[in-house]
């Protein structure tokens, strides 16, 4: 009797699992995902939703350069966090030194959404590693009633028409690669003569600057504070979103284009965490709602049909685009890097 009784309280409660799961509701699993990138790179509810769907607790902490977050992973080897997001040229660093985990993608069931054209990249050829999670290019953006001139490119800006009106992002990087496109030059050239070259003529430039920054410029483009700035892809699409009349220009001497990615440290505490906030982010409604807050180019290609008629200007690449009009800007010699440090450092003294 007790036997059947048993039985008969083992089916029941096999039932109600079944019946607990029957409308694909996922099993919670728990546990802690540490996830370190820059401040307010999710939107809130789309967090929260993965920490309801998983039970797994999502502990969010920020860096502000790339270079910090290597020093942090260097210093915790590959412990301390499940899932970092950074920028291309610094993951080929993480990479190198053995400080990310190639991925397990039978537990990313999504991972066929991501868009190819973000994948195959310097920094991760065979993507063993990383997830893409957002791509820009660096733009100028001018408010055309104020700028009398018609600008095609980086090589405009050194026009008088600029003069104490315009406003840069500040990393060097770009902004010293903008003078070597503009000589023809690569942004990620070793010839320490043509960096020197590039350093002669952004020098020039000093006269036209009026902010130097990388948060929120495109606030001071739409309040009027600068007319005309170079900027990453989520701030234009803030600023055209505030001002659609505002035009933007794609530089005719070649687009710098960037890609952010998902890596899982090497001594990740909870790599599955990570690997299932991974295919929860490729999910193309999830994906939607992420890129639609950050502002950045989708890379999940399964996304790009659900974004809203108001954002798919700015977030899905555009179909003309060629690639040989793109070039990546990637890790360059120390010498290089040094030298172009010291000429940055010299163009915002002269800025001032």
């Amino acid at each position: 009797m007790k036997r059947i009784v048993s039985i008969c309280l083992v089916l029941a409660m096999a039932l109600l699992l079944f019946a607990g799961c029957s409308d694909g509701e996922k099993e919670k699993t728990g546990g802690t995902l540490n996830l370190y990138t820059w401040a307010e790179m999710f939107d809130p509810d789309v967090l929260a939703g993965f920490e309801e769907e998983t039970g797994i607790k999502i502990n969010y902490t920020n860096f502000d350069y790339d270079e910090t977050m290597l020093a942090r992973l260097e210093a915790a080897e590959g412990g301390d966090y499940d899932l970092v997001i950074a920028d291309d040229y610094i993951i080929e660093t993480v990479i190198a030194e053995g400080l990310a985990q190639k991925l397990d993608k039978s537990k990313i069931e999504n991972y066929g959404n991501i868009n190819p054209i973000y994948q195959g990249q310097f920094y991760d050829p065979a993507d063993e590693y990383t997830v893409p999670y957002g791509a820009g290019v660096q733009t100028i953006v001018y408010n055309p009633d104020k700028i009398q001139i018609d600008v095609k490119g980086y090589g405009d800006l050194w026009d008088a028409a600029f003069e104490k009106d315009l406003a840069i992002i500040a990393n060097y990087r770009v902004i010293v690669g903008m003078a070597e496109k503009v000589l023809g030059y690569s942004y990620n050239t070793n010839d320490l003569d043509q960096i020197d070259e590039a350093g002669e003529l952004l020098y020039k430039l000093a006269p036209n600057i009026r902010l130097i920054k990388d948060d929120n410029v495109q606030d001071d483009l739409v309040s009027g504070e600068v007319d005309a700035a170079v900027m990453y892809t989520s701030q234009v699409t803030m600023a055209k979103l505030a001002d659609p009349s505002l035009k933007v220009v794609y530089p005719e001497e070649g687009i710098g284009f960037g890609i952010m990615g998902m890596f899982i440290p090497s001594k990740a505490p909870n790599a599955d965490a990570a690997l299932a906030f991974m295919d929860y982010i490729l999910r193309p409604e999830v994906s939607k709602a992420s890129f639609e807050y950050l502002g950045y180019y989708c890379t999940t290609k399964a996304a790009d049909d659900l974004i809203s008629d108001e954002y798919k200007e700015f977030l899905v690449l555009p179909s003309d685009f060629k690639a040989e009009d793109m070039e990546m800007i990637g890790n360059i010699s120390a010498e290089a890097a040094e030298k172009q440090d010291a000429i940055w450092t010299r163009f915002k003294d002269l800025c001032e």
